[in-house]
């Protein structure tokens, strides 16, 4: 039995839906507004768990808000400039409404409480990702005339007792988050540092989530990590046991615990690491006809020089391996990747390493980008970051071109064939027209007919775009 302090995790739950009941709303209203990666918007659904608790009721419009909180992401300067953008908004708004309540939360919070708070004065309260619990408190604060601030990063904090709020509009999909924290230090990457040490999530509350979520009508959940590979529950990151009176469960084991509540819940997860993706996690993948064959495999570069002062942790010739690995065990398994153009000391040869890999693997979809030096990362300190910007954007382009020409084969491969989807809404171009994915998560348009989201149908595939598959319903 899974335990919570003294209480097993559904007599907590219980203890939650009666608390709701019985707090009357305060009449304040909460916009939270999310940022960056899936985690940001996963750990959203958590704090507005945690203030409807309290009474608070979520709004869209800023000008009803009593308390506004921005889920921030520090991984681009990009990211970083949007988010000032918004807050220099909500301080215009606050001079005209004295008691409205601005926020930062996550990532970009903890990197840069000082200056958000004291240098520019643009936010009343600071709050890290482990320290959602502490808000209402934080709040009131605020409320007592002081500034607030929350940045402690947790080894223990997983936040697995609290039921998330489900922000999301379809009702048919949703993340589940299975561990915080990331131990791999990519000299690129700022996410050790504002998310704190990897831990993962008790497996029998994650199964838990994901039932409760097929019993609501959910059809598909995704399950969320920094390194979904390296998930250990019951194991140090040596892989010792913690606790022998415990069962020990990998990622491969979590996996089929959760494609085993229904086989009709997809299960899906985001992200893994070349480095720790094992045959295991393959073998589970092609056992279960609900797992969709779909794996987010990001290279970033395809030189092993410039690998290596990413401290990436493999070689292009591992990376491979792991791809031919994927190819033998799931031979209709999508994969997709992460690049990043223009890293410290990139060369023209090396750059071409990474159009060759591309060639090679032939990618179903990439997220791609320039490089954007952080502050406190080991690249920041270690490098130079001296590839000129036009150079940067002359890469970035010939990488997004190659990408699209690799999605538009892919794509036109699958036409006229047969696939399941799970339908998720109606289309954005004709309201006669549905969309939903088939299992390697590409887009499929196709006549409504008596379909609902939530349905799964057959489609057959007649013709299609760059990157979405139209068809028509051949069986439901």
């Amino acid at each position: 039995m899974l335990h919570e302090g003294n209480k097993t995790i559904d007599e907590a739950r219980q203890g939650e839906a009666v608390m709701r009941e019985a707090i009357r709303p305060n009449g304040k209203k909460l916009l939270l507004e999310s940022y960056g990666c899936q985690m940001n918007f996963s750990d959203s659904e958590i704090v507005v768990s945690i203030l409807s608790d309290v009474g608070f009721n979520t709004t869209r419009e800023a000008e009803d808000a009593d308390v506004v909180l921005m889920n921030t992401c520090a991984i681009r300067d990009n990211a970083e400039q949007r988010v000032r953008n918004r807050l220099n908004y909500f301080r215009s708004l606050k001079k005209k409404r004295p008691h409205l309540v601005v926020g930062i939360l996550g990532c970009m919070a903890e990197r840069l409480r000082e200056q958000l708070l004291e240098e520019e004065k643009l936010v009343d309260l600071v709050v890290g990702p482990d320290a959602y619990r502490d808000l209402p408190n934080l709040i009131e604060q605020v409320h007592g005339g002081q500034k607030a601030v929350n940045v402690l990063l947790s080894r223990e904090e997983t936040y697995a007792d609290i039921a998330p709020v489900r922000l999301d509009d379809n009702g048919v999909t949703a993340f589940i988050s299975i561990m915080r924290g990331c131990d791999n230090m990519c000299s690129f990457c700022v996410v050790p540092f504002t998310r704190g040490r990897e831990r993962s999530r008790d497996p029998e509350s994650i199964v838990l989530e994901a039932q409760e979520l097929f019993n609501q009508g959910y059809r598909e959940v995704t399950l969320l990590g920094q390194n979904v590979d390296s998930y250990k529950w019951n194991m140090t990151s040596k892989g010792e046991i913690k606790d022998e009176s415990r069962p020990t469960v990998n990622f491969a084991q979590l996996m089929e615990k959760v494609a085993a509540v229904s086989p009709e819940l997809r299960v899906r997860f985001s992200t893994s690491h070349p480095k720790d993706m094992t045959d295991d996690v393959l073998h589970a993948m092609s056992r279960h006809e609900n797992i969709c064959k779909y794996i987010h495999l990001p290279i970033q570069s395809g030189n092993n020089e410039v690998l290596k002062n990413m401290n990436r942790g493999y070689t292009r010739e591992w990376y491979l391996e792991r791809i031919a690995a994927i190819r033998r065990i799931m031979p209709d398994c999508a994969i997709s990747t992460d690049i990043i153009a223009g890293f410290c000391g990139e060369t023209e040869a090396q750059h071409a390493d990474t159009l060759s890999i591309m060639e090679e693997v032939q990618y179903d979809m990439a997220y791609m980008f320039k490089y954007s030096e952080r502050p406190r990362t080991l690249a920041e300190r270690k490098f130079e970051d001296d590839v000129p910007e036009e150079v940067k954007g002359r890469r970035l382009q010939e990488i997004i071109d190659l990408q699209m020409e690799c999605s538009r084969r892919r794509t036109e491969r699958m036409v006229g064939h047969d696939y399941r989807v799970l339908v998720e809404g109606t289309s954005k171009k004709s309201a006669e027209m549905l969309y939903g994915r088939n299992s390697q998560n590409v887009v499929v348009v196709f006549p409504k007919g008596n379909l609902k989201p939530g349905d799964y149908a057959v489609v057959h595939t007649s013709e299609c775009t760059a990157t979405t598959l139209i068809g028509t319903v051949v069986s439901q």
